[in-house]
């Protein structure tokens, strides 16, 4: 059984999501034969700013022309969200970043078999360690720490051997319809917009395993991103 997952790796909701839904399939008799693939989506591709000076807060305040409260308050939200998934979040580092770099190395990690793994080393070091996953020696020292050759991660990278599948992961999610994330595709069939309750999960993965779920669709996009702003 597959499951899909759009996912950016600078969306909060897309690291609860990954919190949720690995607790649910770890308490799902049929958990291993789940395989979860990871597709490539970009809130904001055309993010500029290399520096890893600008927080998350003030990339908000200045992007999205949200105040100060109105970001304190997302924060305040997904810092209790997280404590249910089982995520940390550390805002007051946390800073944004291209991710188009981090998505060829998770294209990358695939490749060996190192994905999810991939995935949440980038959500930590984004989310709780304040680390700029936009810069090359980052992600190579990421990468690293989860068991891939620096040297091969390098050139990788600075040949955008993978920028293609980026690219062709972001055509595939709008040609389905996502417009926000996280978004997940169950069995290629059934879908669940949004970083859902554990719970509702289980629900969803066990119907799709029995065959019998009927078309899924979310009520609102709440509690997910899109490239107009978080809900």
């Amino acid at each position: 059984m597959k499951v899909q997952i759009w996912s950016d790796i600078m969306c909060p909701f897309c690291y609860v999501g990954k919190g949720n839904i690995d607790q649910a399939i770890a308490e799902l008799p049929f958990g291993n034969e789940i395989e979860i693939e990871w597709k490539s989506f970009q809130l904001d591709p055309d993010f500029k700013d290399e520096s890893g000076t600008k927080t998350t807060k003030e990339y908000l305040m200045e992007k999205k022309g949200m105040s100060s409260s109105q970001v304190e308050q997302i924060q305040n939200q997904l810092t209790e969200m997280g404590k249910l998934a089982g995520v940390k979040f550390n805002h007051n580092t946390t800073i944004a970043s291209n991710t188009f770099l981090a998505h060829q190395l998770l294209h990358f990690s695939k490749s060996h078999h190192l994905s999810n793994e991939m995935e949440d080393a980038l959500f930590e070091a984004h989310f709780l360690n304040g680390e700029n996953i936009g810069k090359l020696d980052v992600l190579i020292s990421i990468a690293t720490k989860v068991g891939l050759n620096g040297e091969e991660v390098k050139e990788a990278l600075t040949s955008e051997k993978y920028a293609y599948d980026v690219k062709q992961d972001i055509l595939e999610g709008q040609n389905i319809g996502v417009s926000g994330v996280p978004f997940f595709v169950l069995n290629d069939k059934y879908a669940v917009s949004g970083a859902q309750p554990i719970e509702t999960f289980v629900q969803a993965l066990t119907q799709t395993y029995n065959e019998t779920i009927v078309p899924f669709k979310s009520t609102n996009d709440a509690n997910s991103c899109s490239i107009d702003g978080c809900d």
